[in-house]
């Protein structure tokens, strides 16, 4: 495999400026029109817009040149065990490992442990969507391997999502439905889908094209299931905290 670091380099730095342009705009619109932030923020300002853009760019020739390759040459070797059962421990180990290097994922985890006050600490939440979607790979890897339709999944786990809705506090609610969407980050959406289809490649009978995606809509129901499952479980332990302090004060109230 023949790798050409910076094959494609000018075609990526038009895409991201091309994307970071609508934002810059409405920031100087902003600028001029409301907020009238003094030189010394927007060169500050103005540093941040270059220091994303150069990342930006670094990133996506970084998955051009790497990510995406490796991904479905890893694929193709996995799928062509013969031992495939190997594949579903493997696919939980990487997507385990694969939200620690999410960056949504440690703004979101970050902030819902600042907003709560510590209520929801960041290690809590992080092991919750780290084992969601560890399983949700394995259920991947099971749908190629098998053949399975992905409505088998996608349609019975939104329901039942929809039925923990209502056992579940409406704050475990609106960070499910947060983390369902931060977990399909640039990791699972570059390296993880190239490795599907990999996969899908080297199986006999499926379809790379058919086959080797919908992963990432797994990816996406997860941790809604994972986080309201741990919604459903702090709300049992608050109520058993409030019986235990009403028999508490029913005890003193006779003892009294």
């Amino acid at each position: 495999m023949n790798i050409h670091i910076f094959e494609g380099f000018t075609e990526v730095l038009s895409e991201v400026a091309l994307a970071l342009a609508p934002l810059f705009i409405v920031f100087i619109v902003f600028q001029i029109f409301l907020l009238k932030l003094p030189v010394s923020r927007m060169k500050e300002v103005a540093i941040g817009f270059l220091l994303t853009f150069i990342g930006l760019a670094l990133f996506l020739q970084g998955v051009h040149i790497g990510f995406m390759p490796v991904g479905e040459l890893m694929g193709e070797k996995l799928g062509s065990l013969s031992y495939r059962w190997i594949l579903i421990p493997i696919g939980f180990i990487l997507g385990f490992v694969a939200v620690y290097a999410e960056p949504a994922v440690s703004v979101l985890i970050h902030q819902v442990e600042k907003v709560s006050a510590g209520y929801i600490p960041q290690k809590v939440l992080l092991y919750t969507m780290s084992v969601g979607v560890g399983l949700s790979i394995s259920i991947s890897v099971v749908r190629i391997i098998y053949g399975i339709s992905l409505w088998y999944f996608i349609v019975p786990g939104y329901i039942i999502a929809l039925v923990m809705i209502k056992y579940s506090s409406k704050t475990f609610t609106a960070v499910a439905f947060d983390s369902g969407g931060v977990a399909t980050g640039p990791m699972t959406a570059t390296f993880m889908l190239a490795l599907f289809v990999g996969i899908a490649n080297v199986t006999e009978g499926r379809d790379p094209l058919q086959d080797g995606f919908g992963m990432v809509a797994l990816v996406a129901l997860a941790p809604i299931l994972s986080v309201l499952t741990l919604g459903i479980l702090y709300n049992r332990k608050e109520r058993g905290q409030d019986d235990t302090a009403d028999e508490r004060e029913k005890v003193n109230s006779n003892n009294s």
